[in-house]
């Protein structure tokens, strides 16, 4: 159940980072308010995997589940640059997450 926790956790921390992309400097009211509700879903999630997930696999998991997801959709939405390096450099985040859990993972 922690692991299910957790990728919630970092799930809301994809939406978190997005949101900060439209929320324009907290100028605009649904966007900001998105930032803050997914920012302290993604926090209360993670400090709730904490209770039985050791906090180096869990921070690593959550931080790479945010940044290849925010990479993922920056490429498909945003029109951000998808080249071989960008790739291969996600590819080598999700590696580590997964060598992570198969090695300190409870």
């Amino acid at each position: 159940m922690s692991w299910i926790i957790l990728f919630s956790a970092g799930g809301m921390e994809i939406l978190f980072a997005l949101s900060l992309k439209y929320n324009e400097g907290f100028t605009r009211l649904w966007p900001s308010v998105a930032t803050c509700v997914t920012g302290a879903s993604s926090f209360y999630l993670l400090m709730t995997a904490l209770k039985s997930v050791p906090v180096g696999t869990a921070y690593a998991v959550w931080t790479g589940m945010g940044a290849i997801g925010v990479a993922i959709f920056g490429i498909l939405l945003l029109n951000e640059p998808a080249d071989w390096r960008r790739l291969l450099s996600i590819c080598l985040v999700v590696a580590g997450i997964a060598g992570l859990k198969l090695t300190g993972g409870q």
